[in-house]
C-alpha cells in the first residue's frame, strides 16, 4: 500500500517488461489487512478541501506532471511495452486530463425549482455531493491516463480514492501518486494498493466503507466485480469490438490511414481501438491494397526505439492468443495478407480480408495488433455486422453522405458515433463509454464527475418570491 508517498508492507513482487522479461521495478505485494487499512484511513478523509484548493492542486500537479514527461513516458514504456512515441501521447493526455479536471471542479453546478406543496410556495435547491470513497480499479494498456481519468474526476469531486492498478503495470499509478501528494494533496485522500488481483481487488470491491467502484478492463472481471460490489455505485468501461463503417463513396486514402492508426496504436490493445474495418464490397479490394501499402512500412520491435511503431502485446500468452485467432479466423476463409504468428509477446501487425463476421478474431473483443477486414453489401449489411456482437462503445463511419451517416448512426447501438473519423476518437470534454456489455456509465472529466456524486435537495418555504429565513 502507498499513502501518502510512503509505502507500507515488506513483501514485493516484481513488475518486469513485456519486451525483454527484465525487471523494471518491485511493488508492495498488499495483503487483505492493506487494502482494509488503505480504505478505512481514506475512508476517513474529512472532506475539508474547498473547491479552489482542490482546483489548485490538480493543476499544479499537471504542471508537475507535464514537466517529468520523458521520466512518465520512460516508465510507460518499461512497464507495459508501449511504444515511445505512444507514451509520450499518453503523459500529455493525462496532462491534459488533470487540466480539465482542475476546470470543471470549479463547474459543479445544482439547480432551483420553485414547487408549490398543499398550497404553500417552495424552493427545492439541488446541491451536487461526493459520493464519498471510491474504488478505482485500472487495466494496463493505458497504466498513466486510465489511472488519471479515474482519480481526477474524483479528487475533482472531494472524493477520496483507493486505486488498484493492474499488476502488470503499476509504476505508473504509484508515480501519479506521489506527483499528487507532492502537489498538495492530503495524504488520507487518496491510497494506491497493489499485488495480487485475486487477493487485493476482492478485497478492495467488497470492502464495506467502499462507496462506489470504477473499472475498466474485460467484461468477465467488470461482471464479477458488479457481483462482489452489490448495492454500490457502479461505473464499469469492458472494451468494446469498435467498428469502422466504409461506404462506397468513402474517402479511401482516409479510411486506410484511420484503419492502420486505430488497429495498430499501442499494439491494438485500446478498447476503442478499430476490431472490425466493414466495408462495403465495391470498394474493398481497393481499401485493402492502401491499407496492406501502409502496414508494410511499419517498424516492429523493441518499445524503447523511438523509430518503432508496434511494440509486444503485455505477455506471451496475450501474444498466443491474437495469433491463435488470427489463425483460426483463416480457418474459417479468411486471407491473411499480411502477419501471423508471434514471437514472444511480438505480434507482428496481421491484414486480414475476407473475413467472416463469425469468426471469433471480431466475434470478441481482440486486443492485439490485427486489421480484420469484413466485406458486405451495403450500409444495411453494414449496421447489422456492426451490432451483432455483445459490444457497444464506439463507431467510426466513413462516407461523404451527411444524410446517410446520420441514417447509420441512429441504427448503430453504441455509445459514441465519429463521422468521416475512427471509433478511437476522444476528447477529455465529451462523454464516452458505451452500451450493452460495454459498460454502464460515462467518461469524460465532467461527466465522470456526475457519476462520482450524489444529488441532495434541500427544499425551503418562499415568502414574497424569496426563500423564507430560519426565523420564517
Amino acid at each position: 500500500m502507498m499513502l501518502g508517498g510512503r509505502r507500507s508492507g515488506d513483501e514485493t513482487v516484481e513488475v518486469r517488461s513485456p519486451w525483454d522479461g527484465r525487471v523494471v521495478g518491485q511493488v508492495a505485494d498488499d495483503s487483505v489487512e492493506d487494502v482494509s487499512r488503505a480504505v478505512t484511513t481514506v475512508a476517513g478523509y474529512d472532506r475539508r478541501l474547498d473547491v479552489a484548493a482542490r482546483a489548485e492542486i490538480l493543476a499544479t500537479a499537471a504542471g508537475l506532471l507535464a514537466q517529468r514527461r520523458e521520466e512518465l513516458a520512460d516508465l510507460v514504456t518499461a512497464e507495459a511495452g508501449i511504444c515511445a512515441r505512444d507514451s509520450r501521447t499518453e503523459v500529455d493526455r493525462a496532462v491534459a486530463n488533470l487540466r480539465v479536471a482542475s476546470e470543471e471542479c470549479r463547474r459543479i453546478r445544482g439547480e432551483t425549482i420553485e414547487i408549490t406543496v398543499g398550497g404553500t410556495p417552495r424552493l427545492a435547491l439541488t446541491l451536487r455531493e461526493p459520493v464519498g470513497t471510491v474504488a478505482a480499479v485500472t487495466p494496463f494498456n493505458r497504466p498513466l491516463n486510465q489511472v488519471v481519468v479515474k482519480v481526477a474526476p474524483a479528487l475533482a469531486m472531494n472524493n477520496g480514492v483507493v486505486v488498484k492498478p493492474s499488476e502488470k503495470a503499476p509504476l505508473s499509478a504509484l508515480a501519479l501518486a506521489a506527483i499528487l501528494h507532492e502537489a498538495g494533496l492530503p495524504e488520507s485522500m487518496l491510497a494506491v494498493v497493489t499485488g495480487q488481483p485475486g487477493t487485493v481487488g476482492p478485497a478492495l470491491v467488497a470492502h464495506p466503507a467502499v462507496d462506489m467502484v470504477t473499472f475498466t478492463g474485460s467484461v468477465a472481471t467488470g461482471e464479477a466485480i458488479a457481483r462482489a460490489a452489490g448495492m454500490r455505485k457502479l461505473h464499469l468501461e469492458l472494451g468494446g469490438n469498435d467498428p469502422l463503417i466504409v461506404l462506397a463513396d468513402a474517402d479511401l486514402e482516409r479510411a486506410a490511414r484511420l484503419a492502420v492508426a486505430g488497429a495498430f496504436g499501442n499494439a491494438g490493445q485500446s478498447c476503442r481501438g478499430v476490431k472490425r474495418i466493414i466495408c462495403v464490397a465495391q470498394v474493398a479490394d481497393e481499401l485493402a491494397d492502401l491499407l496492406l501499402a501502409r502496414v508494410r512500412r511499419l517498424r516492429c520491435g523493441d518499445p524503447a526505439d523511438p523509430t518503432t511503431d508496434i511494440g509486444p502485446v503485455i505477455s506471451a500468452d496475450a501474444a498466443a492468443v491474437v495469433a491463435g485467432r488470427v489463425d483460426a479466423a483463416v480457418g474459417d476463409g479468411a486471407v491473411l495478407r499480411h502477419g501471423g504468428g508471434h514471437r514472444g509477446a511480438l505480434v507482428p501487425p496481421a491484414v486480414l480480408d475476407h473475413v467472416d463476421a463469425a469468426s471469433e478474431l471480431v466475434a470478441v473483443e481482440t486486443f492485439g495488433p490485427v486489421a480484420p477486414i469484413i466485406r458486405v453489401a451495403d450500409a444495411d449489411a453494414a449496421v447489422a455486422v456492426a451490432n451483432s456482437t455483445p459490444y457497444g462503445l464506439q463507431a467510426g463511419v466513413l462516407t461523404q453522405s451527411f444524410p446517410a451517416f446520420l441514417e447509420i448512426a441512429s441504427r448503430l447501438r453504441v455509445g459514441a458515433v465519429a463521422l468521416d473519423d475512427g471509433p478511437n476518437f476522444d476528447s477529455p470534454y465529451i462523454p464516452f463509454g458505451g452500451v450493452r456489455k460495454s459498460g454502464i456509465g460515462r467518461e469524460g472529466i465532467a461527466y465522470s464527475m456526475a457519476e462520482m456524486s450524489t444529488v441532495k435537495t434541500v427544499v425551503l418555504p418562499r415568502v414574497h418570491g424569496v426563500a423564507a429565513t430560519s426565523k420564517q
